[in-house]
């Protein structure tokens, strides 16, 4: 029998679009961090983050028993590395860069997601995520800072001194607090205002 050359096409297969291994595991984070950034702490739910990862809850139950686990996951793979200090000539140019670097941390997706955690969740849920601040946060942040008053005491604009533990608190602490409390979204001459009327004067060499 001839085949009529108007006779239908075969139909292609469709293409599975289903994931698996590291690429849903990425899916799943990226979504957790979403929800994180938008609904918060609070209204993230392992449904919703399935949801936003195109696929079951059971996928995300298999491989995190739960919501905290899920989030110390996800925060660990998306914090930036704060590996070095730029030299810039001044601790007043050197500290105003690293500011700069730590407000763009603290106002990305995953800077969003941490401070919803930190806001929001009871004592008992922060406990779990202690060893991710501490290690993407607060060590890499206080060795900056360490590494640029150091540097500034070589260079001879920091007073020898000036490395005591609660000198190193200054900045975090009051970034932190003026974010929360204040709403400050500590734009560029915020961040200059800090450097020249707290830091460099706190800093800075004492008159002989």
């Amino acid at each position: 029998m001839v085949t009529s050359r108007w006779s239908a096409a075969p139909t292609a297969r469709p293409v599975s679009l289903r994931r698996r291994g590291p690429v849903l595991e990425r899916a799943i984070l990226e979504a957790a961090l979403e929800q994180l950034s938008t609904v918060g702490w609070s209204g993230l739910t392992m449904e919703g983050v399935a949801a936003g990862a195109q696929t079951g809850k059971a996928a995300v139950y298999r491989r995190w028993p739960s919501k905290e686990d899920l989030v110390a996951d996800a925060l660990q793979s998306a914090l930036p590395d704060l590996d070095e200090a730029d030299d810039h000539g001044s601790i007043r140019e050197d500290l105003y860069q690293l500011c700069r670097r730590l407000r763009e941390a603290m106002f990305s997706k995953p800077g969003f997601a941490l401070r919803s955690v930190l806001h929001e969740c009871d004592n008992a849920s922060a406990e779990r995520f202690h060893g991710v601040i501490l290690n993407h946060v607060i060590e890499p942040s206080t060795r900056l800072f360490k590494e640029v008053v150091h540097r500034g005491i070589e260079r001879g604009d920091v007073r020898p001194d000036a490395t005591g533990d609660l000198i190193f608190d200054v900045i975090p602490g009051l970034m932190m607090y003026r974010s929360k409390v204040c709403a400050s979204e500590w734009q560029d001459e915020d961040i200059a205002r800090m450097i020249d009327q707290v830091m460099v004067p706190l800093l800075g060499r004492y008159p002989r």
